[in-house]
């Protein structure tokens, strides 16, 4: 397995981490026994990075980590944590709370869930527009200090955000989604993340399934599969995007991969300081995943791989528009 240094000041931990969130939540039902299995498959296969967060299915996901990690030693799992995000016993969004107060809360029934006296990687999953981002980290800072968390994450926020972040402690990695149809952090966020020495954990790089391969037009979502809201899967967008993958597909078949494999190594061929994030339920998925790290791409591969699907190619926008709007990574400049 190869490693990869999250910034200039985060941990090593594998080229590519296991996003846990679809065990739990947002993508449908999961088997929590086939869950628990691909765990411990990507632990042995050399994976040491998993993320989740304390809201996915509800605090399900960390207390599905911990059972996945019961009887291995602590130390083979770099564990990255997300908070701030309010729900109701619906499951409904209510803003979110990056309180000083609320950040040990949080941290505290975390702790409790994972079985763990520490968190790796803790961050906030959105920017809480009540309180400043320098209160935030200096919350977090404060449990750095105490021996609750190892490192200093952020997610989804802007170049300007992240550098009043750093200002006040070192930040080990910003998680964001980036793929060949997501390419938004380019300009300002990719850039800025590198001069302050940044890693980037990158989420959904297969765009939620888009880019797998395995995606079909027809296929049924579940009434609690957030997909059905988003705008790339809807009608006259899905066809097109549909379209993008088949183009994928056609080129990873002369390179002996599948889609999927061609969208990751597309990604970790972007710089040693990106980790991308898959987010594979199942072994059979996680294998595949995994493919891609043997699958090393050409500047040649690499430029038929953007002439074929361009910037901005994509049809309908990543989020639906109301969370866009409430997105700090979405702000420009000016």
């Amino acid at each position: 397995m190869e490693h990869r240094t999250l910034g200039k000041t985060g941990p090593s931990v594998s080229a590519i981490g296991l996003g846990c969130m679809g065990m739990s939540d947002l993508y449908g039902p999961a088997d929590e026994q086939e869950s628990i299995a691909t765990i411990h498959a990507a632990l042995d296969a050399g994976i040491t990075l998993l993320d989740t967060g304390d809201f996915y299915g509800m605090g399900h996901n960390e207390m599905l980590i911990r059972d996945a990690l019961k009887g291995r030693a602590r130390e083979q799992a770099i564990v990255s944590v997300k908070f701030g995000a309010l729900r109701d016993a619906a499951g409904a969004w209510n803003g979110y709370d990056c309180r000083p107060q609320a950040i040990k809360n949080f941290l505290a029934y975390s702790l409790r869930r994972l079985g763990t006296d520490y968190i790796d990687i803790y961050r906030p999953s959105r920017l809480d527009p009540n309180v400043p981002i320098e209160e935030t980290i200096g919350a977090i800072a404060d449990l750095v200090k105490a021996g609750y968390v190892r490192h200093i994450g952020l997610s989804e926020i802007s170049a300007a955000t992240l550098k009043r972040a750093a200002a006040v402690h070192p930040i080990s990695d910003l998680q964001i989604e980036y793929s060949l149809i997501s390419r938004g952090i380019e300009q300002e966020i990719l850039p800025m993340a590198r001069e302050l020495g940044v890693g980037i954990t990158a989420y959904g790089v297969l765009s939620r399934g888009l880019l797998s391969g395995h995606w079909q037009k027809d296929r049924a979502l579940p009434n609690n599969d957030f997909r059905r809201n988003s705008p790339r899967f809807s009608g006259e967008n899905l066809a097109h995007n549909l379209d993008l993958a088949a183009t994928l597909q056609a080129i990873a078949e002369t390179n002996h991969a599948t889609a999927a494999q061609v969208a990751i190594a597309w990604v970790l061929a972007r710089g040693k300081d990106i980790v991308p994030l898959v987010g594979a339920r199942r072994r059979d998925r996680l294998s595949e995943s995994l493919g891609a790290l043997q699958l090393h791409l050409s500047a040649a591969d690499l430029t038929r791989i953007e002439q074929a699907i361009p910037l901005n190619a994509a049809a309908g926008e990543r989020y639906p528009t109301q969370q866009l709007a409430n997105m700090d990574s979405e702000r420009k400049k000016g």
